[in-house]
């Protein structure tokens, strides 16, 4: 297997990092709105740790990006 099939296909796999950034946004949204409508007055602990448990998930996606286009640019 040629060098530039491997970088392709690291590229491939690391942009694959989104969609597991998509599946825990969904999952943790899905828990605030249910922790919410239980105790809608709970909202002022609940939303800053929710921010905070989306900013991990999107950074992981954006990591995943990332290596993503490094890998692209030695293809070249």
């Amino acid at each position: 297997m040629e060098l530039q099939y491997v970088i392709a296909l690291g590229a491939g796999i690391a942009v694959i990092a989104g969609i597991g950034a998509g599946v825990g946004i969904g999952i943790a949204t899905s828990g605030l709105v249910q922790a919410l409508a239980r105790q809608p007055e709970a909202s002022g602990k609940i939303l800053p740790m929710f921010f905070l448990g989306v900013a991990l998930a999107e950074s992981t996606a954006i990591y995943g990006l990332v290596v993503s286009i490094l890998l692209i640019t030695r293809l070249g």
